[in-house]
């Protein structure tokens, strides 16, 4: 009787329908060894292919509002500062500023730069995985707050396999976009195969640049932005392919290179002007971004005696073109301080001061891993392995007035106020070592440990022209032109740090469905130089993390739900401010604890119907003052009479609580397999800085909640598919910032909003 009710459903329902739902088993990464997300004592949460499909996660944007234990700072795609677990101090970090606290991982390599995480395309990704807490036991390259690795499909072997997906969009007050991607795996022998990728995508914009004339009271000019107003103006392209090699050498031994490239083209700005309106600005000057990069990797794995051998090594080439308005410096400098009286001709006249910025940002990555692990199944594990990386980054940032004198203008650069010609190099090596032993057949206990050493360089000019400034710049100079074409040189340090990371952990099985962890593990983020020469280098800071955690399966395995629970301590935390002429300075500030719970849930109740939620709760916080003031030795300063701000403040950027929870049922109707699934996502309100006169200026980023709905059939080799993203058009408040010093330019305070709601059609074919 139950085959006949069963005959008459598709193959995938008559399978689940006779052996009863379970939860997706999802083998992850996280630990260099191949292992089930459930038997992993680590507070890891990761997507399957299916799931980002599912959830239409297209760009790190997407993946980042998905991870409950994620935030990030975004003014622009393709410039993404991550933070995971409230490890945030806010601030600013433009141009050479301190590592980032999280790790970002493309396969087995980091592809995290200075100026953020690369906006990686998502089409044909194996999964994600987001690992929260310090990794520096097993992952270096900025992992002292968590790591963030994205995993591409690898090519099959003896596979013959393509496929398209086509979309069409319209975005809320704003634009149409469009979405073209594909793939094809070929087998080019029994044991090669070929993986190719390619994508094409315009994001419509919805931002509107009005109107409008700004006049400076020094100069007496009015200007207009006649020529620049437009609707929709912030759109995006962005087009890129891969391509992936897998040879079987033998039994034992494969290579696999690959190489990724992607070109980005933004145009106008993606915050509003909250005095405008919203999703409204009024800017003078061209706005824009051109990010290039490509990575190109080479994996090795095989065999030695019992030991699985991987050598990992990979190269990053990434350049950013830039153009920014910088008109609301101009204008707060010019009525506060009567800055247009020094912004003249040749003749001493003051005129037109607006300011604008033309970018050129190179960077590149080399890293290397050896490492060796020891099979699975013995009571004794060991991984262990070597790991070097260096990264370099050439800044040029041109701030220019078009028509000031040659005596006010930096030699050699006319129209060109301020000059910042820079070249840094970061370097990393270390060895690092993780053993895990069964003392019991229940009772699992892990050590590992990751020494390492950290140099960072930093040289060049930066600054004004001797015409301007008696005493910066060019005045400043000690040497002739090192790096680029800037004037002279007033800027040569470099530091060195060593030190150790460490991790301890025991993992005890209740039974083969549920699992209690504890674990002690530390953070480490290495100092560096400052670029105005005349404060000291940074410091490093550090992280100490206490979790309690567990992994459970119930009911059949039909419901999981995972968790933890943590209790970290953040020591001589890295502050990023513009002080003087809005110029990034670093200091160390003082002390933070960060407490909190994650927790990760998925009920498969019925056939075809799916729940999922996933919610983390920080509470995070200064444990003493911040003064802004280091003492003779660089040490942070916490007693005074005014700190700006004081012990107990809320550290910025992470809510405290960030949700979300999904929604799917999957049911055959008529001839297809049809599904309809809702989304909904929390955001808890945040401030955008430490600071408490900052705050008051910027104000506080409001909470927010999206919701998203989908519904769509597949029949044979094809799907198509109807999804409203933000059906509710909510104007969510991502980030708050000024265009320089808040309590200069403040006046005008941008938002950035989440995307408006966007209705999208897809079609797309296996075959």
């Amino acid at each position: 009787m139950a085959g006949s009710m069963l005959a008459g459903l598709p193959a995938a329902y008559a399978a689940e329908a006779a052996s009863g739902p379970t939860v997706e088993e999802l083998v992850v990464t996280a630990q260099k060894r191949e292992e089930n997300v459930q038997d992993i004592p680590l507070a890891v949460t990761a997507f399957s292919t299916k799931k980002i499909e599912q959830l239409h996660i297209g760009n790190v944007t997407d993946a980042f509002n998905m991870l409950p234990s994620v935030s990030f700072q975004s003014s622009t795609p393709g410039f993404y500062n991550v933070y995971m677990r409230g490890v945030a101090s806010g601030g600013d970090g433009n141009h050479s500023g301190s590592l980032p606290s999280v790790g970002v991982y493309l396969d087995e390599a980091p592809v995290t730069t200075i100026g953020g995480a690369l906006d990686i395309h998502f089409y044909d990704i194996a999964r994600v995985e987001a690992l929260a807490g310090p990794q520096g036991t097993l992952y270096g390259a900025s992992s002292q707050a968590g790591t963030v690795r994205i995993i591409t499909q690898e090519p099959k072997l003896g596979v013959s396999e393509s496929k398209y997906d086509l979309e069409v969009n319209g975005v809320a007050h704003g634009g149409i976009g469009y979405k073209a991607e594909g793939l094809v795996n070929i087998p080019a022998a029994d044991n090669v195969a070929v993986r190719l990728v390619a994508w094409g995508e315009h994001r419509a914009g919805y931002i509107d640049n009005v109107k409008g004339t700004r006049s400076y009271p020094t100069s007496g000019v009015t200007i207009n932005n006649n020529a620049l107003a437009d609707d929709d103006y912030n759109d995006v392209d962005v087009y890129g392919a891969r391509a992936a090699l897998k040879i079987d050498l033998n039994e034992t031994w494969t290579i696999k290179p690959s190489i990724n490239y992607q070109d980005m083209k933004t145009n106008g700005y993606f915050g509003y002007d909250k005095t405008l309106g919203e999703l409204k600005v009024k800017h003078f000057k061209p706005e824009s971004s051109h990010d290039r990069w490509y990575h190109a990797a080479l994996a090795v794995e095989g065999k030695i005696a019992n030991f699985d051998l991987v050598y990992a090594g990979a190269y990053m080439n990434r350049k950013i073109d830039t153009q920014s308005d910088y008109t609301d410096y101009s204008f707060f400098y010019d009525t506060l301080f009567g800055s247009g009286a020094y912004v003249t001709d040749n003749l001493g006249n003051p005129v037109d001061p607006t300011q604008y910025i033309l970018g050129k940002d190179k960077f590149t990555k080399e890293s290397h891993e050896i490492r060796l692990t020891s099979q699975a199944d013995q009571p004794l594990r060991l991984t262990a392995g070597l790991f070097y990386q260096k990264q370099t980054h050439d800044i040029l940032q041109n701030y220019r007035i078009d028509k000031i004198g040659s005596d006010v203008a930096v030699t050699g650069w006319p129209g060109t106020l301020w000059l910042t010609d820079q070249y840094r190099e970061d370097r990393d090596s270390a060895a690092f070592g993780e053993v895990s032993w069964d003392a019991t057949s229940k009772l699992t206990l892990t050590a590992g440990i990751r020494a390492f050493k950290a140099e960072s360089e930093l040289r060049g000019f930066y600054g004004f022209s001797k015409g301007y400034s008696s005493r910066t710049g060019e005045a400043a100079c000690f040497k002739p032109t090192v790096v680029g074409r800037g004037p002279c040189t007033n800027l040569d340090k470099s530091v060195e740090e060593t030190g150790e990371t460490y991790k301890v952990n025991a993992t005890y099985h209740i039974n083969d469905d549920k699992m209690v962890y504890a674990t002690y593990s530390t953070g480490f983020r290495p100092g560096g130089v400052n670029r105005r020469a005349t404060l000291p280098p940074y410091k490093s800071d550090f992280i100490k993390n206490w979790e309690l955690g567990w992994k459970t399966l119930w009911a059949d395995r039909s419901l999981k739900f995972n968790g933890d629970v943590y209790y970290e301590t953040w020591d001589d935390f890295q502050f990023s401010v513009l002080g003087a002429n809005s110029f990034t300075e670093i200091r160390n500030a003082n002390q933070a604890r960060i407490y909190g719970a994650e927790v990760d849930v998925v009920w498969q109740p019925v056939q075809g119907l799916s729940i999922s939620g996933a919610a983390a709760y920080t509470n995070a916080e200064l444990t003493e003052n911040y003064c802004n003031a280091l003492d003779a030795k660089g040490n942070p300063i916490t007693s005074c009479a005014s700190p700006e701000a004081p012990k107990g403040t809320e550290l910025p950027v992470t809510p405290k609580l960030k949700a979300n929870s999904v929604v799917r049922y999957e049911f055959p109707w008529w001839d297809f397999d049809a599904h309809v699934q809702g989304a909904l996502t929390y955001t808890g309100s945040a401030y955008a800085d430490l600071r408490l006169k900052e705050r008051s200026i910027l104000g506080k980023q409001s909470d927010y909640t999206t919701f998203d709905l989908s519904t769509g059939i597949a029949k044979d080799n094809w799907t198509a598919e109807l999804s409203i993203r933000n059906v509710f058009d909510e104007i969510g408040d991502t980030y708050r910032s000024a265009q320089c010093t808040p309590g200069v330019c403040g006046g005008i305070t941008y938002i950035v909003p989440v995307q408006p709601r966007t209705i999208a059609i897809s079609f797309g074919q296996k075959f």
